[in-house]
């Protein structure tokens, strides 16, 4: 059971950190097109960069972060 009401971290540190984790689970992908898939990082840092909604913020965010705990790519 997923916990909603947990805090979200939003400040700009925690989405660089983030952003940093992502690049490094590309590096060690075998199966996937490591071109593709920072590229596809880079283009969701840039859209979400224009999100000023604190909800839109908070599901980014929760989506990189389940992102990074799932060890497999969707």
């Amino acid at each position: 059971m997923k916990n909603r009401n947990r805090p979200v971290m939003t400040g700009s540190s925690h989405v660089l950190s983030l952003y940093r984790q992502l690049l490094r689970k590309g590096q060690g992908l075998k199966l996937t097109n490591k071109e593709y898939f920072f590229n596809r990082v880079q283009t969701e840092f840039r859209n979400n960069k224009r999100l000023h909604k604190a909800a839109d913020i908070k599901t980014a965010i929760e989506k990189a972060e389940t992102f990074l705990k799932n060890d497999r790519l969707v």
